[in-house]
């Protein structure tokens, strides 16, 4: 048990991880700008903690204390109630089945509310994203990247919007590969609407994922979150066909703070349709024209997924490693040895023994 997880536990006097999850994503809503901004810098990162022992500490009454408390477990039950019919699985910060890539961002989601393989939020992921207008050279070139990546073994992510995002994701269902959408609505809300079927045929082997409960809608303050959790999920992000103001842009300004990879399909420079991916360029964005120039700019020599002997064949089976051990040795990134490692963990090759080391599973 971290020593989050105990305070959270201690201070909320609940048990249940995903229950407090709940809770503390309840709080963060009644938690107000004008409040963060007047705590100190280092108390940001943990605010609903903070919140709720600042409420418990200053509490003049006991009992109003309790009551609100009460209040607040009464509409996480709901939400934990509606997940369950819905068939969504509630899964919180603090909870293994959480995606480490995600939770290693400065502001992940407390709790996220996943339709579909869990498993797959862990996977080795690109995300492909773009313009919701995009021309049929941006629908093409969205298609033929993800259909190649999903053939190497890599998740591909995207946030189910019209254009880029559903191109990518179409492509990678009808290759049978693994697709996550990231919602910036509630579970149960997909929108645009008529993804919905979509959205369904994605859950077969990938997943949805929202970090709003069931029946929160669309807002357009949303989507800014929602594109972090997109490049969080993910080693790198492809942009393809973004204009200035797209939100793509919104999503590599994220994936740049969060230190994963930016890289720009280029295209035609009359109409303004590739604007913002130019600008990423000049700012230091790599250029891609294929699944293969991703792949080589990861340095994956041609996939992402791991292969049996890329990792668990450089150690005897009684030495101990760490992520900087293999970028050390293979030359890869250490957002990329990470993603390789959690699928070898997955898969039972290796085992997590604590401090951020690995050791090798005997077979």
């Amino acid at each position: 048990m971290t020593a989050l997880e105990a305070a959270a536990l201690a201070v909320l006097g609940r048990q249940d991880r995903r229950l407090v999850a709940a809770l503390l994503r309840i709080i963060t809503n009644r938690f107000t700008v004008e409040d963060q901004e007047a705590l100190p810098s280092r108390e940001r990162d943990e605010p609903l903690l903070r919140w709720a022992c600042r409420c418990r500490a200053s509490s003049q009454d006991p009992s109003g204390w309790q009551a609100e408390l009460a209040r607040i477990e009464h509409e996480a039950v709901m939400q934990l109630s509606q997940a369950s019919h819905l068939g969504a699985c509630p899964v919180p910060l603090l909870d293994r089945a959480y995606p480490q890539l995600l939770g290693a961002i400065h502001d992940p989601p407390p709790l996220l509310w996943v339709r579909g393989d869990v498993a797959a939020l862990s996977l080795p992921a690109i995300a492909i994203v773009g313009s919701r207008a995009a021309t049929p050279y941006g629908l093409a070139m969205a298609r033929q990247l993800s259909t190649d990546l999903v053939a190497a073994g890599v998740v591909v992510v995207s946030g189910l919007a019209r254009g880029v995002d559903a191109a990518a994701h179409v492509a990678a269902v009808a290759a049978r590969g693994r697709t996550v959408g990231v919602l910036g609505s509630g579970i149960d809300r997909i929108y645009p609407p008529e993804h919905r079927d979509l959205a369904r045929e994605m859950e077969g082997a990938g997943a949805v994922v929202s970090e709003f409960p069931a029946g929160v809608p669309p807002l357009p303050h949303h989507f800014p979150l929602r594109n972090r959790i997109i490049s969080g999920l993910s080693t790198a992000i492809v942009v393809v066909e973004a204009p200035e103001k797209s939100g793509a842009l919104i999503t590599a300004s994220a994936a740049a703070d969060q230190g994963r990879d930016v890289l720009v399909v280029p295209g035609p420079a009359t109409g303004g349709r590739n604007r913002g991916g130019h600008l990423l360029i000049r700012d230091g964005a790599k250029v891609v024209e294929s699944a293969a120039d991703i792949l080589q700019e990861l340095g994956s020599q041609g996939s992402v997924a791991p292969t049996p002997r890329s990792v668990a064949g450089l150690w005897p089976e009684t030495t101990d490693f760490t992520v900087d051990d293999v970028a050390a040795l293979t030359g890869e990134t250490a957002q990329l040895v990470l993603a390789r490692l959690l699928d070898f963990e997955l898969s039972g090759r290796i085992q997590r023994i604590g401090g951020g080391r690995f050791i090798r599973v005997l077979t």
